[in-house]
């Protein structure tokens, strides 16, 4: 099967975003550019990830002399909900960000996993002209990187609170606590 590409340049929209109630939600990656949408299934690790480390990047570019703002502007951030229709076009296996220094962006890329390697437990490495693993590739202005971070903080935030004995997610109805010595919490 031919591999797929989804390329955006500074499109109008790029949001990580969920779908369901706190405990059984599904996250995606979505990029709208016009009336294209793509949208791709991300775990909540992977959301938060990105975001710690597209902020930690730019840090880094600032302190090297880059013109990139410290924070965004309450404005930049997208609060809005996720588009529709919404159309998984994979899931996310692996991600890179990259500074692009030639027109000072940030680069996302999000590869679907492999199904069939993954199946055959194939764990080798492959080189990118042999991989034909869907991608969807995201330029950003480095404020919108920004702005996409601190919304993507901000929805894996709104999820369950933390046990404040174990960490562990807290359900409604409470969860068996390994530190209260199986008692429900």
């Amino acid at each position: 099967m031919a591999r797929l590409v989804y390329n955006f340049e500074n499109p109008d929209r790029f949001i990580a975003g969920t779908v369901g109630q706190p405990g059984s939600r599904t996250f995606y990656l979505q990029a709208r550019d016009g009336n294209r949408i793509v949208s791709v299934l991300i775990e909540k690790v992977q959301v938060t990830l990105l975001a710690e480390r597209l902020t930690q990047l730019l840090a880094e570019v600032r302190e090297r002399g880059a013109d990139v703002p410290q924070e965004p502007a309450s404005a930049d951030v997208d609060s809005a909900p996720l588009d529709e229709p919404l159309n998984e076009a994979f899931r996310v296996g692996t991600m890179a960000i990259v500074w692009d220094g030639d027109d000072e962006s940030i680069v996302v890329e999000a590869r679907a996993i492999d199904e069939e390697a993954e199946d055959a437990g194939e764990t080798a490495e492959m080189d990118e002209e042999d991989d034909e693993s869907d991608v969807m590739r995201v330029h950003l202005a480095p404020v919108r990187a920004l702005a996409f971070a601190r919304r993507a903080l901000e929805v894996v935030a709104a999820g369950r609170p933390p046990c404040p004995f174990c960490g562990q997610p807290l359900n409604p109805e409470g969860h068996i606590c390994a530190r209260r010595n199986g008692f429900m919490h």
